[in-house]
């Protein structure tokens, strides 16, 4: 029986927010200590879905014009640039020069819907658009890379260029050769590169087309490997557990391999529901991904991971999660892929929104952060208490995490839970100093050693 559609009023619109609001007060609390969902075997704990989702979104106010966020100690962080729009991810290039993607989620296709279709699937998309733009996510995409340049090293920008324009909402980066190769949503696309360039030479042409259409998660990625003859794309899903239906999910919830010169790709990795960040690591040159996982099934469910990705591999969804753990809400079930599905490598905790994967190298940091990986954790927006908000370091040693996770850098949630800033995009800079890219605060940070 075909369900009918029905028209939203604002009145009806606006108590719905109100209910929202509300219930964010009361939602359902998270029962597991934090530090026992991180790790290589975190503790899961039962699924407890509720009927209306925890929704707990930090309100976005931003930095004042000198404020920052707390780094760990032996650390000092300043700001590379601020008044940016959005942004998302941060590259450097070969010469020093930092790229940032200022960007957003495209327009929705009419007549789409993220969270299912149905009544209670327009009510959820109308209420939750209201809700995440109180987080600073409603924002219109700038749909532009920027081009900062700090030729002293002294931490400052001398040079703040408009390099690109007129993209569809431009994420990941990766320069091979004289090619800048860019992850649009729908498409990757390539400009020629020239060293000391600030603005590009010439309109981008279309490498390879991306899944689009929804675009529940509208962020890809992209990374060469070092031979630099093939890139690797992160597509997300198009849902939180395919309630769109396994036809949208075409080609989605994976990363692809694109072969540098004829473009074609064939899909890598899957069942990851959606991975961002994208690092190799320095010594065994394995690649290593951050996902998100689902939402909806409580407080401490599911953990969000970092994980080494293996050519041809299944990691889940939507079917299970951490293997085995079948997601009894997905219809039809499908007990051969959970079969074929791994865990991943390590916990990082729940609805933390690990986006941003970057590993050091030994330079212009302490020593304790000389080995490992660092990642921006955005921030959850469906736990009661908050997770994520913060930048850490996860040890390596032998090629796998050996430790507990860092606080490198906090103070993105002020006392009240308001949201000054949200980390997203992690890059090396030239001289080995972390950047972090905060959409909400609009800053790109620097974060160094502290002055003996």
């Amino acid at each position: 029986m075909k369900v009918p559609s029905i028209a939203i009023s604002p009145l009806a619109g606006v108590a719905a927010v109100a209910a929202a609001l509300a219930l964010a007060g009361c939602g359902e609390t998270a029962k597991v200590a934090p530090e026992a969902t991180i790790g290589p075997r975190p503790q899961l704990a039962e699924p407890n879905k509720t009927l209306i989702p925890t929704v707990n979104v930090a309100t976005a106010v931003g930095w004042t014009d000198t404020a920052a966020p707390k780094p760990a100690q032996g650390l000092r962080v300043n700001a590379l640039a601020r008044g940016l729009d959005h942004p998302r991810w941060v590259y450097t290039l070969p010469n020093g020069d930092v790229l940032v993607a200022e960007s957003n989620k495209p327009p929705k296709p009419e007549g789409s819907s993220d969270g299912g279709s149905g009544p209670m699937g327009k009510i959820r998309n109308w209420v939750m658009g209201k809700v995440m733009g109180r987080a600073g996510a409603g924002v219109p995409s700038a749909n532009r890379i920027t081009l900062l340049r700090d030729a002293d090293g002294d931490g400052a920008v001398e040079v703040r260029q408009v390099f690109l324009s007129n993209l569809s909402s431009p994420f990941g980066m990766a320069l091979v050769g004289n090619e800048l190769f860019i992850a649009n949503a729908d498409a990757l696309v390539k400009v020629p590169y020239t060293e000391g360039q600030t603005s590009a030479s010439a309109a981008p042409t279309v490498v390879t087309p991306l899944p689009a259409g929804i675009n529940h998660h509208w962020t890809k990625n992209v990374v060469a490997n070092p031979e630099g003859t093939k890139l690797y794309v992160t597509v997300g899903s198009n849902s939180n557990i395919g309630e769109n239906g396994m036809a949208a999910e075409d080609g989605r919830a994976a990363i692809w391999e694109v072969d540098v010169k004829s473009g074609e790709k064939r899909l890598f990795a899957s069942g990851l529901r959606n991975p961002n960040g994208m690092a190799w690591h320095p010594e065994t040159e394995a690649l290593w991904t951050v996902v998100n996982e689902r939402d909806e099934i409580g407080s401490d469910l599911v953990p969000d991971y970092l994980t080494s990705v293996k050519d041809g591999a299944f990691y889940g969804w939507p079917w299970s999660y951490y293997g085995s753990k079948v997601d009894a809400r997905v219809t039809p079930p499908n007990p051969e892929m959970v079969a074929k599905a791994i865990a991943p490598d390590y916990a990082l905790g729940a609805h933390v929104a690990a986006l941003g994967l970057v590993f050091s190298d030994g330079r212009g940091l302490p020593p304790q952060f000389a080995g490992g990986a660092f990642i921006g954790e955005h921030g959850s927006w469906n736990r009661k208490p908050k997770s994520g908000y913060k930048v850490v370091f996860v040890p390596f040693s032998g090629g796998k995490p050996s430790g507990p996770p860092v606080d490198v850098l906090t103070g993105f949630l002020s006392a009240d839970e308001k949201a000054h800033g949200r980390p997203v995009g992690v890059a090396l800079d030239k001289s080995g100093a972390l950047l972090v890219a905060d959409d909400v605060g609009n800053v790109v940070w620097r974060v160094s050693a502290q002055a003996k």
